[in-house]
């Protein structure tokens, strides 16, 4: 059971993985056409969670920490990156 949850939760990490480099893609392109400020810090956001996502992954994998510590990492980049988020939204 452990094996198949473990394959699993790799699988849908990968996944948001991918999703979170086209989004963060995506928006640096809108940000070199349009070259405002708020697409360049919703690209660094969303880059920012993306780089978080593969960090949990990568540490929890090959570093051989704790579950729950790898879960704090990713939360503070997440964290960091809504704040960027936030602050491009209220610009």
């Amino acid at each position: 059971m452990v094996a198949t949850t473990t394959a699993v939760l790799i699988g849908v990490r990968l996944l948001v993985l991918a999703l979170g480099i086209l989004i963060t893609y995506y928006s640096f392109e809108a940000y070199r056409r349009t070259g405002t400020y708020y697409m360049r810090n919703a690209a660094i956001g969303f880059g920012i969670i993306t780089l978080g996502v593969f960090i949990e992954g990568v540490l929890f994998e090959f570093g051989g920490l704790d579950l729950a510590l790898v879960h704090i990492i990713e939360s503070v980049a997440i964290g960091l990156g809504f704040v960027v988020l936030l602050i491009s939204l209220r610009r």
